[in-house]
């Protein structure tokens, strides 16, 4: 094992993921690399920030840490870790799996110089760079998360998000109510909701008569869920070439959060 960092998983964090982790193919030679440590590098880079090439030497290889983060990228690992992770994390919270309704926003983040895919300017915010749009529930647990240019809308990319919601059926069968900001609202939006996927759409207005910091109703939730997400060095920028990755790492900055929660 490497020496611990502030990012290390203890051993009974690491044994409410290792179930989660697909067995080792058949055939070939026996694994012989510590998914343990693996999950450790990993989650050092998305704490930490750093490159690929520039993890510590006292990790496995790498080339193989990348290989085992794609490949969980590909076919769907951290997906489901991160979803079993929420339900394990909302069920001892004393609330059902799922939950009866949700927070949508976005968040503008700068793309490094190297990245070219899927960037975009948002006018608004003055960022040039990619468009996280999430939805959390009312614990600020991310339950959707969509990669977009920045220049996307709000609406568009909401579409988009609450759409990857709805796909997931029966985990969220619960949901009735969607909360979001005044770049949500607009008839076509909310009919669009009401229409494709069965949800009510309430829009929360900032109180104009008030000036500086103030927490608006609901809304405060999911800005907490994504100051939550600066606190990895690596989603502070953007430094992905693929929305996949952006997204991945999302999710392995929640799963970091979640477990540590439960353990």
């Amino acid at each position: 094992m490497s020496k611990a960092y502030t990012s290390t998983l203890i051993r009974d964090q690491f044994e409410l993921i290792a179930p989660l982790l697909p067995p080792a193919k058949p055939g070939g030679r026996p694994r012989s690399v510590c998914l343990w440590a693996v999950l450790n590098a990993i989650l050092y880079l998305v704490k930490h920030g750093c490159t690929w090439r520039d993890l510590p030497s006292d990790f496995p290889a790498w080339q193989t840490v990348y290989t085992d983060y794609r490949t969980w990228v590909n076919d769907g690992t951290w997906e489901a870790i991160h979803d079993r992770l929420r339900a394990w994390v909302r069920v001892s919270e004393g609330r059902p799996e799922s939950p009866s309704e949700v927070i949508l926003d976005s968040r503008s983040v700068a793309t490094a110089p190297m990245v070219h895919r899927a960037v975009g300017f948002d006018a608004a915010q003055k960022t040039k760079g990619r468009k996280h749009h999430g939805v959390v529930d009312t614990l600020g647990l991310m339950m959707a998360v969509v990669i977009t240019a920045a220049s996307v809308t709000e609406r568009a990319g909401g579409k988009q998000v609450l759409q990857k919601l709805h796909q997931m059926g029966a985990a969220m069968a619960r949901i009735d109510l969607v909360w979001v900001d005044g770049g949500y609202s607009g008839f076509k939006f909310i009919q669009w909701t009401m229409d494709t996927l069965g949800w009510i759409v309430e829009v929360v207005l900032r109180p104009k008569e008030v000036k500086g910091v103030v927490l608006v109703k609901k809304r405060w939730i999911v800005e907490r869920t994504f100051g939550w997400l600066r606190w990895s060095r690596r989603l502070v920028q953007d430094y992905e070439q693929l929305p996949e990755n952006s997204e991945a790492m999302v999710k392995i900055a929640m799963i970091r959060i979640m477990v540590r929660r439960l353990a």
